[in-house]
């Protein structure tokens, strides 16, 4: 009798297709670039604006550095969350080293 290796059934498509998951992906990827300049000048209008209300130089600086820092931070989570989810959409793996679950040899 002639060996048949065992193929697992496929998943089903249960998302997008694969060209508007390509656009939602680019779409992640440009918000990481815009957010940076945006908190950033953000956190200088806002600097400027209290400062020119509490009549003190030092705040419109300080609302630069909050900005950065700031959108620093969210942009650093926003590449680690895209890291994971490309890095974890090999599919037939999950992580233990063992190949894909639930199959035999």
């Amino acid at each position: 009798m002639a060996f048949n290796r065992f193929n697992p059934p496929s998943k089903p498509r249960t998302g997008l297709s694969s060209g508007i998951g390509g656009l939602i992906e680019a779409e992640k990827l440009l918000q990481i670039a815009f957010v940076l300049p945006a908190s950033v000048c953000i956190g200088w209008v806002a600097g400027w604006w209290l400062g020119n209300a509490l009549h003190q130089k030092w705040i419109e600086i300080a609302g630069v550095v909050f900005g950065c820092v700031s959108g620093l931070v969210y942009v650093i989570q926003m590449a680690v969350q895209a890291e994971k989810k490309t890095s974890m959409g090999d599919e037939g793996q999950d992580g233990s080293g063992k190949g894909t679950p639930g199959l035999k040899q």
